[in-house]
């Protein structure tokens, strides 16, 4: 069918729900086909990555070390940047952050084309070895797909956002086959309010992508863990300081991060010489770790269910260091460093992915580290390696990404470890409060919160976000030179609808403007109409607002100069309009109104 056929269908069904369907039921319609598919995306990514892993490892001797580790991280980032320069033509890294800013800035709108182009550039970027998690392209595509259908159905972009939010619960819920944690990633992380028109839609969308899930792969999980020593009261301090060290291995995480990101940033000009050093670092990184290759959740299963060091040392498989265990603590502790650098010369080279499943697997090395340690030199009761990586998984989880009910519920849901529910809780909350003494934001909302556009639940803040400058600026003005004598300024005030007057020179840059106001003593005296200019009648602004200024900015700004009306000019000092607060303020309530309506 043509895409013409295609509209014209939707365009149809549209017509016949309007009529015999509420729009409260159409959503949940939506957010159940948005549910189905976010599980269909997840199981063919994790598919294709199983695949092409088992094709190119398969045949691997676990004994030693093997120099092909050199050689496929590179042809997975080239192959995916080819990928990605040549066919998808756009800027795809960085999920969950690409979904903040649709959010707060594109009206939730995200392109057709990330409906599928995340997964095909993860599943080669990962299944080659890339150190990087393929949760957060899932996550793009599941919201890719609630934002196309309902922009299909040419819904607004209120019941978009609740869509793009449906999606990522969906796959989070199908990923990890844990509907709630689904739920509360939404919450915490892309800040959907909850409120009872939001909730069953989100609800629908992770019960629905979670069955699907089970249909698809059956009863097996990601993880595999058993709870063979239970919880007790004298284990709490030890919860308590895993909690702080989770924090601050989450601090180094996401700064180093951030310094990795930068150095790449800097030549993105040179898209080859990105990724000789990110296919370089990340190959010999994987060549002397090889836990680094691909997501790592095979490491993380050996951590998990292990009982002694004859079960641990497996993890030193396929490296320089295989099969000497009195080097294990210190492996683990060189894995736990290194994966960031891995992580981030796997995206900064040109691969895809993101930072959900290295959190995961830095927060299982995080937890064994610290309680292998914790046993070896008696520094209190004995506490069980795998209980304590578990609990680690959901510390740094909670940690980098400023979500501790997600790390509490993900990690309980997805091993069934609830036994620990108690433990989980103290060490996600101390790692919360831990990082959040130093950076006040997320991963994915840090570099967005630094330029005021991100969402958050505080509503006022919201409303100012999502409100976009270039939607409420007045650009029918009537402007004039400086040279413009009084005589021709009047004929200009009879015909404009404004109070101000700005006088522009030949380039278009604003050099000051003229209140209607403040010349009636001039303007009805018709023997001064050729000894006056603009130039002599002209004042400056009491501010002058950039098209880049976010609104929390511009609204300060009427606050601190109690101004009527202010010019927004580009970054040459262009005119581009005026700014009425009272516009400005009706557009606010407006839109707190609709926020609330709920």
């Amino acid at each position: 069918m043509r895409p013409h056929g295609i509209a014209t269908l939707f365009a149809r069904i549209d017509t016949w729900r309007a009529t015999h369907v509420s729009e409260r039921m159409f959503v949940l319609i939506l957010a159940f086909f948005v549910g189905c598919l976010a599980a269909v995306a997840a199981f063919v990514l994790h598919w294709l990555i199983h695949q092409i892993g088992t094709l190119l490892t398969g045949g691997f001797d676990a004994s030693s070390f093997n120099l092909l580790y050199l050689v496929y991280p590179v042809v997975g980032i080239l192959l995916t940047m080819l990928f990605v320069r040549y066919v998808v033509k756009d800027n795809i890294s960085h999920g969950i952050t690409r979904i903040l800013y649709a959010i707060s800035q594109n009206r939730s709108r995200l392109k057709a084309h990330n409906t599928w182009t995340s997964v095909v550039a993860s599943a080669i970027t990962i299944g080659f070895g890339g150190s990087v998690g393929a949760e957060a392209p899932i996550v793009l595509t599941g919201s890719a797909i609630g934002s196309n259908l309902g922009k299909l159905f040419r819904l607004d972009s209120r019941t978009l956002m609740l869509l793009i939010g449906c999606g990522a619960a969906g796959a989070i819920a199908g990923i990890f086959k844990a509907p709630i944690a689904g739920l509360v990633f939404t919450l915490e992380v892309l800040m959907i309010d909850l409120t009872m028109a939001s909730l069953m839609p989100i609800l629908v969308s992770c019960v629905t992508a979670t069955c699907f899930t089970y249909i698809f792969s059956g009863d097996a999980a990601l993880f595999t863990f058993t709870l063979d020593d239970a919880w007790t009261l004298e284990r709490i301090p030890a919860c308590v300081l895993l909690g702080v060290f989770c924090g601050l291995v989450s601090l180094y995480f996401v700064r180093t991060m951030g310094f990795c990101e930068g150095i790449f940033a800097r030549l993105n000009n040179r898209p080859y010489l990105k990724l000789i050093l990110g296919g370089l670092l990340l190959s010999l990184l994987i060549f002397l770790f090889p836990s680094l290759f691909g997501e790592g959740y095979n490491s993380i299963n050996l951590l998990l269910n292990g009982q002694s060091e004859d079960d641990w040392i497996q993890i030193l498989n396929n490296s320089l260091f295989a099969g000497q265990e009195r080097l294990l603590v210190l492996y683990v502790a060189l894995v736990l460093l290194t994966k960031v650098f891995a992580t981030s010369a796997t995206n900064g080279g040109g691969g895809c992915g993101g930072t959900f499943a290295p959190s995961l697997f830095i927060g299982c090395f995080s937890g064994f580290l610290f309680s292998r340690l914790w046993n070896i030199y008696q520094l209190g009761v004995h506490v069980p390696e795998k209980n304590f990586a578990l609990m680690g998984m959901a510390g740094v989880m909670s940690g980098v990404m400023h979500a501790p009910l997600t790390g509490i519920f993900l990690i309980a849901e997805l091993t069934g470890g609830y036994s620990l529910f108690l433990p989980l809780m103290i060490v996600s909350v101390c790692s919360y409060l831990t990082i959040i003494i130093f950076e006040p934001h997320s991963i994915y909302g840090s570099r967005l919160a630094k330029e005021g556009k991100l969402i958050t639940h505080n509503t006022d803040h919201a409303v100012l976000t999502l409100m976009q400058l270039d939607s409420v600026i007045d650009r029918d003005y009537l402007a004039v030179s400086p040279d413009t004598e009084l005589g021709s300024i009047v004929n200009k005030i009879s015909r404009s609808r404004g109070s101000m007057i700005p006088v522009l020179d030949a380039a278009g840059s604003l050099l000051g403007e003229i209140d209607i106001t403040k010349i009636r003593h001039v303007v009805f005296r018709i023997e001064l109409y050729h000894h006056f200019t603009a130039s002599q009648l002209m004042q400056q602004p009491p501010a002058v607002l950039t098209d880049s200024q976010p609104m929390t900015t511009v609204m300060k700004t009427f606050d601190d100069t109690r101004a009527d009306y202010l010019p927004v000019v580009d970054s040459d000092r262009h005119l581009k309009g005026y700014l009425s607060r009272q516009h400005v303020y009706t557009q606010y309530r407006r839109m707190v109104a609709d926020m609330s309506e709920d």
